[in-house]
């Protein structure tokens, strides 16, 4: 009896520790995931230097600041991005009021023509400014747009597969996500298209501790399909700067503010 006893007891204390080590659930790591991605701070400042690499090894670059305030934490943000260079780009703003439970409003400011543009909710799949970046990477994609299924875990990462649940809506038609399971940060994401065949790669290529705040500060796309690149660069990143709401209007994209110039 004494032995069976030991062996019970055995038996639940290694259960105990199982589940003590058991992944967390999927909407979590997901919503950590996002909110370690898209939510630092309560707002934000950075500066980008952007190269994109065509397949043949030409090179262009670009120059901007991005802004982001959070109206919501986890939920409703708003995103100003201010081109510097070069000269053909300089003045251009792209501003976003990411919506959870709709489709986000997307604004871009042509300086030459004096002109705003509505980009249509079609088009945030589309190439941002020249880049192998997507309007969506800027301001990140909804995770309610996709089912999300664990399919590994590793000493370093959750391996997520994230399904859309609207197909028709983008060109992928899964992606594979590696999230470090320290800092909650996506470190790769690999697309696949319709076909099942690897397309597309985002990958962060180094990680600083800014203000406490694990941050991407280096990052790259690949498009195998083309056999371009383009790596970004994040200086100067700062948080929780005090942005004001007004500068994320409409008012705003002819008239830049202080916080960019």
């Amino acid at each position: 009896m004494r032995k069976y006893l030991s062996f019970l007891l055995g038996c639940l204390m290694a259960t105990a520790v199982t589940l003590a080590h058991a992944a967390p659930a999927v909407e979590e790591i997901v919503n950590k995931a996002n909110m370690a991605a898209y939510y630092a701070g309560d707002d934000g400042r950075s500066e980008v230097q952007m190269t994109i690499t065509d397949s043949q090894g030409r090179t262009r670059n670009r120059e901007f600041v991005i802004l982001r305030r959070d109206e919501v934490d986890g939920g409703e943000q708003t995103f100003y991005v201010y081109f510097q260079k070069p000269s053909d780009v300089r003045k251009t703003v792209f501003l976003v009021h990411k919506h959870i439970d709709r489709d986000d409003d997307r604004w871009m400011y042509l300086p030459a023509l004096d002109l705003v543009k509505r980009i249509a909710a079609s088009d945030k799949r589309t190439s941002f400014v020249g880049s192998h970046f997507l309007y969506e990477d800027v301001s990140g994609r909804t995770i309610t747009e996709d089912d999300h299924e664990l399919i590994e875990e590793t000493a370093a990462f959750y391996v997520l597969q994230s399904t859309p649940k609207d197909a028709g809506s983008v060109e992928f038609s899964s992606y594979t996500i590696w999230i470090d399971k320290k800092t909650y940060l996506p470190m790769k994401a690999e697309y696949l298209n319709k076909e099942g065949k690897k397309y597309r790669i985002v990958e962060a290529l180094e990680v600083k501790d800014i203000q406490g705040l694990p941050t991407v500060v280096k990052s790259r796309v690949d498009d195998l399909d083309s056999g371009g690149n383009t790596v970004t660069e994040f200086k100067e990143v700062k948080y929780n700067i005090g942005l004001e709401e007004t500068i994320f209007t409409e008012r705003y994209l002819r008239r830049p503010p202080r916080e960019v110039r």
